[in-house]
């Protein structure tokens, strides 16, 4: 099991990953969203917010309203963030639960 510290780091990561690509993502996603990652196997959560095809404002702890929510175990996290979990699959095989509208849906589907 991963640490929480190691899951913040995957998020800050990703973070820095997005912000890299902002230019060409920007394009893909036009929209400003809330979003909460949950770990339950740590009993920890994440948010922040998607804009301009960037993670920004990351901090701790929960946020209920948020419009997309990323429930995962901390190794699924970690490996989803390092590349070695394809997503659609994960999704599909229930390793994370991924809560959306439709529409946001298939806008993120843009990013995998």
């Amino acid at each position: 099991m991963a640490s929480v510290e190691e899951c913040r780091a995957a998020l800050e990561h990703l973070s820095q990953r997005m912000a890299a690509n902002a230019a060409q993502t920007r394009e893909k996603l036009d929209f400003d969203r809330t979003l909460t990652c949950r770990i339950p196997d740590l009993d920890v959560a994440f948010h922040a917010r998607l804009t301009g095809g960037q993670i920004v404002d990351i901090g701790d702890g929960d946020d209920p309203k948020a419009k997309l929510k990323l429930t995962a175990g901390s190794d699924d996290l970690l490996a989803l963030v390092q590349g070695k979990l394809n997503v659609a699959s994960a999704w599909a095989g229930g390793r994370i639960k991924i809560d959306a509208s439709l529409m946001d849906m298939m806008k993120l589907r843009k990013l995998l």
